[in-house]
């Protein structure tokens, strides 16, 4: 049976490109800036942990999927370099990967991440907050349809470009839904507990009202990968 490891990610201000000084500054703002660099020491002490684990196995002739992936081949390397060199932890992995044997795969449709970025960065843009509201309505309202869009194309693609009993490696947010499309035809080894992520994506802008379970979620992802 194929195999698929399974590495749902936490994205930092690198992979956010124009959007990343909005979302830091609405963090700030709402956790305030002591916590937010806890939050990202937190988040870079994750990747690391990633990191590890796959220099500890082998990688030559894996395929890597990747969230946000629209192109292979030199246009893909052109992608991972400049992510590289704008400080992303997920892309520094994958740049890693490739240099031991791995292959990069076109993962997504570049129409539809390009409609969901378009979306977000109206509401970045918005200069007052009826047209910012105006604007996250309109992404709500959309957001859930665009995201299964997405996750259709991805698990054709794992599907399609997957040898019979390869692997293959897929990061991706805690929040598309990729599993379910593939668990009849891969063995899938989910190295973070997708759940795990989202109750640490959820707790973040409330961790006051539960600061143990926040503290204890915060350990899970900063510990070594255990499958």
């Amino acid at each position: 049976m194929k195999t698929l490891i399974y590495v749902p990610i936490i994205h930092t201000s690198a992979d956010l490109g124009s959007l990343a000084k909005y979302v830091a500054k609405r963090g700030i703002a709402n956790l305030g800036q002591e916590f937010w660099e806890e939050h990202k020491k937190t988040v870079d002490k994750f990747w690391e942990t990633i990191s590890d684990y796959f220099d500890s196995i082998d990688v030559s002739g894996m395929k890597i999927y990747q969230d946000g992936m629209v192109a292979e081949g030199e246009v893909g390397q052109k992608i991972v370099k400049e992510s590289l060199a704008a400080g992303s932890k997920n892309y520094e992995i994958i740049d890693n990967l490739l240099k031991r044997g791995a292959i990069l795969v076109k993962t997504e449709d570049f129409n539809l991440v390009k409609k969901e970025y378009k979306k977000l960065l109206a509401i970045t843009h918005a200069k007052s907050i009826i047209s910012k509201l105006t604007a996250f309505t309109r992404y709500k309202l959309t957001k859930n349809k665009l995201l299964n869009k997405r996750d259709e194309f991805i698990a054709k693609r794992i599907v399609e470009t997957s040898k019979h009993s390869g692997k293959g490696i897929l990061f991706i947010g805690a929040y598309h839904n990729i599993k379910t499309k593939l668990l009849e035809k891969f063995r899938i080894i989910e190295i973070k507990d997708v759940n795990r992520v989202r109750e640490y994506q959820r707790l973040l802008p409330i961790y006051n009202k539960y600061p143990e379970q926040f503290q204890e979620v915060s350990k899970y992802l900063a510990s070594s990968v255990k499958v």
